[in-house]
This record gives structure tokens, sequence and C-alpha cells, in this order.
């Protein structure tokens, strides 16, 4: 009797235990968050370098995973001091008093092959709206740099209208300075102990 009670309460603790999924840390130095938008007939392309994150993600288990990130507005870099000045400002993304992007998942699916899609909320400014991203999984492998540790990598493309997101009242867009659509990639290199 002693043996059964045994294996049940044993059996037990180990259903009770859950199953985590693999946590990982953004790589600071190979993670960025790029976009293009036009500006008159060039393109001009950014990045924002202060961001953090906090993704937990299995290939063979997605429906545990998410994917959050914060990213610091007054952090964009255009490569021109001046210009990047004006998108901090009240004309664009008024950093003063929305100093944060974020995005928050709200669930991860397997969308065959290497590809993933990460649904969640995308908050710029005082706007908050639904997106799907399609994130394309590049694997996981020992880090070549570094023994004891797992590297993984995804990237993710996509376009948003910026108006949507009240990036601009539309005075530039209609002069033919500043386009609406901001391509955007975000490249992810991931690191976990192994």
């Amino acid at each position: 009797m002693k043996r059964i009670l045994f294996s049940l309460l044993f059996l037990f603790a180990f259903q009770a235990v859950p199953v985590l999924s693999q946590e990982w840390k953004l790589d600071p130095v190979h993670t960025n968050f790029y976009f293009d938008v036009l500006h008159t007939y060039a393109t001009v392309r950014g990045q924002f370098t202060d961001f953090s994150g906090n993704v937990i993600f299995d290939p063979d288990q997605p429906e545990k995973s998410s994917f959050n990130f914060v990213i610091r507005v007054d952090s964009i870099d255009t490569r021109v001091g001046k210009r990047d000045t004006h998108l901090r400002s009240p004309d664009f993304f008024d950093a003063g008093r929305y100093p944060l992007i974020t995005f928050k998942s709200t669930k991860v699916s397997h969308a065959g092959g290497n590809r993933y899609i990460v649904e969640g909320t995308l908050t710029i400014k005082d706007v908050s709206r639904d997106l799907a991203l399609e994130f394309v999984y590049h694997g996981q492998k020992e880090n070549p740099l570094k023994a004891g540790e797992t590297v993984a990598g995804l990237d993710s493309r996509l376009m948003i209208d910026r108006l949507e997101y009240h990036v601009g009242d539309g005075k530039f867009y209609k002069i033919g300075v500043v386009g609406k659509d901001v391509a955007i990639l975000i490249t992810l290199e991931l690191l976990r102990d192994k």
C-alpha cells in the first residue's frame, strides 16, 4: 500500500511541475530594430539603439512562447543629429511625453517550416493596435564565441502606417517630404546558457 501511495505521490508531483519553454536574453550588440521611410525621393534608414526585451521561445512548443519588447524613443538614430532631434519632437514621436514604444505578445503559433506568427499589441505614443509579426527562425546552436552558451536567431519584416500611430499629423506627408509607410526590420540574436 505504501509503495502504491508513494508512486501516486511521485507521479502527481512530476505532473504538477510545469514544462518551461526556453527563456532567452537579447544579445544587444546583434539585435536591431531598423526602419526605412521615404524622404521626398530618398530612403532614410535608422534604428533605435536602446531597448530591452523578454523572449520565451521554444520552436517545438510555440504556444508556451512569448515576445515582449520595450524601445526608448529618444535612442532614435538616423546618423543626422538635427533630423533625430526633429523626430523626437512633438512633430513626430514627442519623446518627452511618450518615451517608450512597446510590443507585448498575446499568442505565438507555428506557420509552417521555419516561420512563426507572433500576435500582440504594439503601442506607439497614445495608440495601441493589434499586430501579427511573422518571424523567420534561423535555428539555434552552441555559440561559437562562448562555450556553454546557445545562440538562436529570428527576424521579422513588416510595414506600418506611422500616421495611424500619430507619429506626425500628416503635414509633411501632404507636402511630399516624409512618407507615411515605414518598413521595419527586427533582427533578434538570442542567448541562453546550455
